[in-house]
């Protein structure tokens, strides 16, 4: 009895163990061709390395290391606790902002809120706003920087461009008001790029703490505005704000006070964080390359002299900013102010012979293509000439993204970094206090030590 009873348990255990490899292999058979590449650890995957690299000065090591280990045109990651494809090059580029709801659609992590910015920042509807743009500047510099011989570039920055927004979008115009959305703010970047672990002092969890305050300005400010609406006393404003709470959608219903209050909070994130940055960056190759200086002041001075004294900057005068606006682009490729952005596959498709399963978030970056010498010859040199004409190949620079989804804030950017520039070249020239000053990631380009510069007043 004992020798058939051992008999049927060493056969059952042998079938089982067949069937269970069975599964095992039909399961590999008929598993899709992933990307290559690596998970790394449970949960946080490989966004501590993302992270670290960005921090330590060289936010295109992640990048570069996996395209050389793995594959140059697509790799597998996990980032944020996600499923991660990573695309890379032109060609990657070209797929994924050509494939907007097709293949895949638009993907924040939770630590991250990305929002249309509306009709607003069309270009035709930003050049009434450029004698605003032009006269805050003059002001800002004026009172943050001629007094001093010597200033910090970075905090200056992002504190005139979040006034800025904050008096273009609310009409907010007191300091000690912007000063109360800004500190805020200020706990928000960091925890963009962030493992989501709301865990009391983490830098997701101040993030999100931020956010909350902020939202609850902001409802304050929509529900004031509102009542004012109601009364007939903003007839003078026509800011955003009011446009938002007064003109209908596609649909003739008004937007929510929520709805306005998350394309608020967009709009601010980005001139917070991206725009301030950008500034920073340029004044930094600005006050470097004394040759790209002088060639914009002699720009800039031409227009400053078609100009009667005191008359404010027009539309015509922005459109004449050519090479300043070509030393923009060239900062942005050299030292973008975002590393890319993510989207989420909306269905199974292939690329470069892989499979991305639906679900996958996706992620394209500019560091496969902005220092590529395929696309931009002895790419480490600052050379503003590359964006004359229309030389460059296709989706290959991308500072702002592209296809439908491309950053609608570009043309509020590109007006707001070119009457910077005037004012600051025909005001000053600059000079670097410390001439190798590091560059960090946090997740932006920031200098180590905020940019300071030595200022030589030019009247």
């Amino acid at each position: 009895m004992d020798f058939y009873y051992q008999l049927f348990l060493y056969l059952s255990i042998f079938y089982i163990s067949l069937y269970l490899l069975f599964l095992v292999f039909r399961k590999k058979s008929s598993s899709p061709n992933l990307p290559p590449g690596k998970k790394g650890w449970p949960i946080i995957g490989e966004s501590l390395d993302f992270v670290g690299a960005a921090k330590s000065g060289c936010p295109e090591k992640f990048i570069n290391d996996r395209t050389a280990k793995y594959s140059p045109e697509v790799f597998r990651t996990s980032l944020l606790g996600e499923d991660m494809a990573v695309f890379c090059g032109a060609s990657g580029n070209k797929f994924l902002f050509s494939g907007q709801d097709k293949y895949i659609t638009t993907w924040w992590p939770s630590s991250m809120k990305k929002l249309l910015l509306l009709e607003f920042l069309k270009p035709e509807a930003l050049q009434h706003y450029i004698p605003i743009m032009d006269s805050m500047t003059r002001e800002h510099l004026e009172s943050d920087w001629s007094p001093y011989k010597e200033v910090k570039v970075f905090p200056l920055t992002k504190n005139y461009t979040f006034a800025l927004a904050c008096r273009l979008f609310m009409n907010i115009k007191d300091p000690q008001v912007v000063s109360k959305f800004a500190d805020p703010f200020a706990r928000i970047a960091p925890g963009f790029t962030s493992v989501p672990i709301n865990i009391s002092g983490t830098p997701f969890s101040k993030a999100v703490e931020g956010g909350k305050v902020i939202r609850q300005e902001l409802l304050n400010i929509i529900r004031q505005r509102t009542k004012e609406i109601s009364e007939g006393k903003d007839a003078k404003l026509r800011d955003l704000l009011s446009r938002l709470l007064t003109e209908a959608d596609d649909d003739g219903s008004v937007y929510y006070e929520m709805d306005v209050s998350n394309k608020i909070f967009g709009l601010l994130i980005a001139s917070y964080d991206t725009t301030g940055t950008s500034i920073t960056v340029i004044v930094n190759y600005l006050a470097s390359l004394p040759h790209i200086y002088e060639k914009a002041y002699k720009e800039q001075m031409e227009i400053a002299k078609s100009k009667a004294a005191g008359e404010l900057l027009n539309w015509d005068d922005i459109r004449k900013m050519k090479y300043s606006w070509n030393v923009t682009c060239e900062s942005m490729r050299l030292t973008p102010p975002a590393q890319g952005a993510f989207r989420e596959a909306i269905t199974d498709f292939t690329f470069a012979g892989y499979t991305i399963p639906k679900g996958w978030k996706t992620f394209w970056t500019v560091y496969t293509t902005h220092k590529n010498p395929k696309y931009f010859p002895d790419p480490e040199k600052f050379d503003p000439s590359r964006f004359e004409g229309n030389g460059l190949t296709p989706f290959t620079y991308v500072p702002f993204g592209g296809g439908p989804r491309m950053c609608p804030g570009k043309e509020y950017a590109r007006l707001e970094i070119l009457i910077f520039i005037h004012n600051l070249v025909t005001k000053f020239k600059l000079e670097k206090v410390i001439p190798d000053e590091k560059i960090i990631y946090n997740p932006s380009p920031v200098p180590a030590n905020g940019l300071l510069i030595r200022l030589r007043p030019l009247n």
